[in-house]
């Protein structure tokens, strides 16, 4: 009598399934059913860790659910649009490598996803054929406090990273985002940045090792991959390169008591000038001092009218005296005494910056759904000469033009981001840029009419800002995935189009993000519509 293994086992089930897919996707069937897309991922995955109960197809009752957990933009989660034919939810490295190896044979669009906050939603959303691997399970976090080093997989959000960081130092941090829902994944890959750059740079300015799995199926470790494709995942966009794994990061020094304070002034408030000194003081003030700028549109309950405000928002790692002794010397326009700061810790400052309850329970770190989903859309800049007192009046005059529908949030730069080489990682941003700005038009109403206004008002602004920004070319910041730069619609030669947002998110860097790109996927396997190209035939 044959004996039949777990293995063939699970197989055999798992046909029944693909033959009810295939009648709803008879393209996946290519010449049977043992030739499906399918059948080839439970043919490459490993008997102990079966893939079947990753796999979800709209016939699953739990596809949409899947689908939208991790859908944070609502303009990307309407009734048309594009919907994956099939979603895996890796739960094991085995579960990538086939994804992989399938997709090339079944010559398959896939996208890959972390925690869904990419703007444009590059990681699932696609006008052509395509599925998703969601790396959402793979989140587990190692803190090794003796090394000051982490494991973190890139299905992890920053906010696990953070609250796991804190359950064994107190005086340990890492600097990535103020956002706990984002997933790590993208954040890393593509940059990442937090209100402690000034004093130890982007989140990938301490990255020391990473996990991908390439375009052949292998997984490979920093020393196997090559210091060159290293590179590139450190700020380049992963997903351009391979599938990442997980990364090792290098924690940073943090203090037992940090402050924090956020100040308000409206243009009754002499707001212009206080803004404009801002500019000189933010990137040059001492290191441990974070002040990012809100600039926005409110009513004047007095007058009745729109004024300008402008909100301070400030992490110094540092007591409160302190840091209003270095701010009476350096920034006495804005008046920040000692009763506007909170003393914290380093992980509650993070509540303070994402807009909770500081005195929340820290546990909501660990929620992976933000606190609300909106409509939005981004747009990026960066500013290298102050803006003078004229200037900033127009812009004033422009946010009440635009009735509020568009916020700009200032970054400061300087410190530890002027001092790393603009080659160091795919990031070229660094010494000569003040601060970045991002453009942030949300809105709550469905329908295609709402967002057109709100899309084209983020426009309108972004155009009017043109002669305070960078330029050759105008800059922008990969991680706030803006489309208005271009899309790669051609994946034979992808490299045309690519050049035209490359060079704005990747400046000098972008040529070599190329040739590394040709090297390790030359025929374009791994793509969205801004990922980094390859070379035409000729020129490779």
């Amino acid at each position: 009598m044959e004996v039949i293994s777990p293995h063939r086992i699970q197989r055999l089930l798992f046909l029944n399934i693909v033959l009810l897919s295939v009648i709803a996707f008879p393209a996946l069937a290519v010449n049977s059913t043992d030739n499906t897309f399918l059948s080839c991922l439970v043919n490459h995955s490993e008997s102990s860790y079966p893939i079947s109960s990753a796999i979800f197809t709209p016939k699953n009752d739990s596809f949409s659910s899947v689908l939208q957990a991790y859908v944070r933009n609502l303009r990307l989660n309407t009734s048309t649009t594009p919907k994956p034919f099939l979603i895996v939810t890796a739960l094991h490295v085995s579960h990538v490598q086939a994804s992989i190896i399938c997709a090339k044979k079944h010559n398959l669009l896939m996208k890959i996803r972390s925690g869904g906050h990419d703007y444009e939603g590059v990681s699932y959303v696609a006008a052509d054929p395509f599925f998703i691997l969601d790396m959402f399970p793979l989140r587990s976090i190692e803190v090794d406090i003796a090394t000051e080093t982490a494991w973190v997989q890139t299905g992890a959000t920053l906010g696990e990273v953070y609250y796991r960081i804190a359950e064994k130092s107190k005086i340990h941090g890492f600097p990535a985002g103020v956002c706990p829902s984002v997933g790590v994944g993208g954040h890393i890959s593509g940059g990442g940045y937090g209100n402690m750059m000034r004093k130890y740079g982007l989140t990938v300015d301490n990255v020391i090792d990473a996990q991908m799995v390439d375009v052949e199926g292998r997984l490979l470790d920093r020393k196997s991959m090559t210091e060159d494709l290293f590179w590139a995942i450190t700020g380049g966009g992963g997903s351009s390169f391979g599938v990442i794994i997980a990364y090792k990061i290098k924690l940073v020094r943090v203090p037992d008591t940090v402050t924090v304070f956020k100040v308000t002034k409206t243009l009754e408030e002499n707001a212009t000038d206080i803004v404009y000194e801002w500019q000189h003081v933010a990137p040059t003030i001492s290191n441990d001092l974070f002040i990012r700028l809100i600039l926005d549109v409110v009513n004047d309950t007095q007058k009745g009218t729109k004024t300008g405000r402008a909100t301070f928002i400030a992490l110094f790692l540092g007591d409160s005296k302190s840091l209003v002794s270095l701010l009476n010397e350096k920034f006495p326009q804005l008046g920040v005494k000692q009763s506007d700061s909170i003393e914290t810790s380093w992980l509650r400052s993070v509540l303070f910056f994402a807009d909770i309850n500081i005195s929340a329970p820290v546990e909501v770190l660990l929620d992976r759904q933000p606190k609300s989903l909106i409509y939005l859309k981004r747009k990026s800049d960066y500013v290298q000469e102050p803006i003078s007192k004229a200037g900033l009046e127009g812009i004033w005059k422009k946010l009440i033009e635009l009735d509020n529908a568009v916020t700009l949030y200032f970054n400061p730069y300087g410190g530890r981001m002027s001092e790393i080489p603009s080659t160091a990682t795919p990031f070229p941003h660094r010494a000569g840029n003040l601060w970045k700005i991002q453009y942030q038009a949300n809105w709550n109403q469905a329908g295609n009419q709402i967002g057109d206004h709100y899309i084209n008002m983020a426009r309108i602004l972004h155009n009017y800002m043109t002669p305070f920004v960078s330029k050759n070319p105008r800059s922008a910041f990969l991680n706030y995935r803006d489309f208005d730069l271009g899309i790669n619609h051609n994946c034979n030669d992808s490299y045309t189009e690519g050049r035209v947002y490359g060079v704005k998110y990747f400046n000098n860097n972008f040529n070599r993000l190329v040739e590394i790109k040709t090297k390790v996927d030359p025929h374009n396997f791994f793509r969205n519509e801004q990922s980094i190209p390859t070379l035409p035939l000729a020129k490779s």
